[in-house]
């Protein structure tokens, strides 16, 4: 090695330490690299800079909030609250359990039967989007369940042949919804389900974008259906490796899973060009090593425009390491990154002044917030919703409005 190198290389390893040193002494935003760098460049010397994005603040509408969401006049009451508390964004739930949430032909011609309306018989779906584009919010159905259903649910039911498993044969797992089947998210049969519900959603309703979250994804010990493993022994010439976390065997699937992704990218922007493609994922080392999502590779291969990583921790110290992670900063600097943070759960409230302390750690970060879920956000919580209100609005003082992406969507 010659001395300019051997300088160059020490130089970039002392530039890597103090980066490291500023943001666990001081907490404030890095400056992070692209890890796609010109041959033969200096990754130092090209270094984006960290972008200046219109700042995420939004709330997934779920099924808990479904008694909410069936009566307009409170669909109606809840977007005016956001809005006036300098919320930007909402997150409705559109796939869940297997059912479409909106009445729609795709899910009906696979044998699910439609049975979400409002009170008066509205379109739930139609009727947030409404509602939250008078108050100047975005609206982004959230594709909540993914490749995931119940296995009771029709749509397990009337297609067994969807279906993937383990390598004994089993074909359920747990979840925080419980016992869950998983659709394979290799056949053809099931790409062009999803991908058709997608497209009836883009092409049929004003929305700002779509979201895929966490069951877009596929646990790591499942892909053991014969049709999986005779395409990958085609496509490889290898055996299918006994071990589910053999490297080539994860790396296999996930790619399998990012090239649906860009297909269904390709979809929302067949229909709306300017439709924002938002994910929600878990921390990465989660998300790639227990459910083959490589949402790194998504963002540096341009598929997503918006990121909320989710991290529902109880734990303040785990929720900043999880923020501080490099992978969130080098997303910063290429789309508006934002933080899922849990307001409670039915069986388990989380005190405000714990909310309050983690949207003051992302947003000294320059991150973006989103809550889940939205009655969890002052009425199905611990301290009176006037106080809880309150506080998200002293949180939130400064509207951040990105009501002007919709001259583009």
């Amino acid at each position: 090695m010659t001395p300019q190198l051997k300088h160059k290389l020490k130089r970039r390893i002392l530039l890597f330490w103090a980066a490291l040193l500023a943001v666990v002494m001081l907490g404030g935003p890095a400056v992070a690299f692209s890890p796609v760098v010109p041959w033969g460049a200096d990754p130092w010397e090209t270094a984006p800079t960290p972008q200046s994005f219109q700042k995420i603040r939004g709330v997934w509408l779920t099924t808990n909030d479904m008694t909410m969401l069936r009566d307009s006049a409170r669909v109606q009451s809840a977007m005016a609250e956001l809005s006036q508390i300098n919320f930007n964004t909402v997150y409705p739930v559109v796939w869940n359990s297997g059912y479409a949430l909106y009445p729609s032909v795709v899910a009906q011609r696979a044998g699910i039967p439609y049975i979400h309306r409002g009170l008066a018989g509205q379109d739930i779906l139609a009727d947030v989007i409404h509602q939250a584009h008078r108050q100047g919010l975005l609206a982004i159905p959230w594709f909540e369940f993914g490749f995931m259903a119940p296995p009771s649910s029709e749509l397990a039911m009337a297609h067994p042949d969807w279906l993937t498993q383990r390598q004994d044969g089993s074909q359920t797992s747990g979840s925080a919804a419980g016992e869950v089947v998983w659709l394979n998210p290799f056949k053809p049969e099931v790409q062009q389900f999803i991908a058709s519900l997608i497209a009836e959603i883009a092409s049929r309703y004003d929305i700002d974008g779509i979201q895929f979250d966490d069951h877009t994804a596929l646990p790591s010990d499942f892909g053991y259906d014969p049709y999986t493993m005779a395409l990958y022994q085609q496509e490889t010439e290898q055996p299918v490796p006994s071990n589910p976390r053999d490297p080539a065997w994860m790396r296999w699937r996930a790619d399998k899973i990012t090239d649906f992704v860009a297909h269904l990218n390709q979809t929302v922007k067949q229909y709306r060009p300017n439709a924002i493609v938002s994910v929600s994922p878990n921390p990465y080392d989660t998300a790639y090593n227990s459910f083959l999502q490589d949402w790194v590779d998504w963002i540096n291969r341009g598929l997503v425009d918006e990121l909320l990583v989710q991290v529902y921790r109880w734990d303040m110290n785990s929720f900043t390491d999880h923020i501080l992670r490099p992978e969130i900063q080098m997303a910063q600097t290429q789309i508006p990154v934002g933080i899922g943070i849990l307001t409670g759960l039915r069986n388990r409230p989380m005190p405000m002044s714990m909310i309050q302390a983690k949207v003051l750690r992302a947003t000294a970060q320059g991150l973006g917030v989103a809550f889940f879920y939205y009655e969890s956000l002052w009425y199905d919580a611990p301290e009176p919703a006037a106080e809880r209100q309150a506080r998200f609005r002293d949180l939130f003082s400064v509207p951040a409005s990105r009501f002007s992406l919709r001259r583009q969507v």
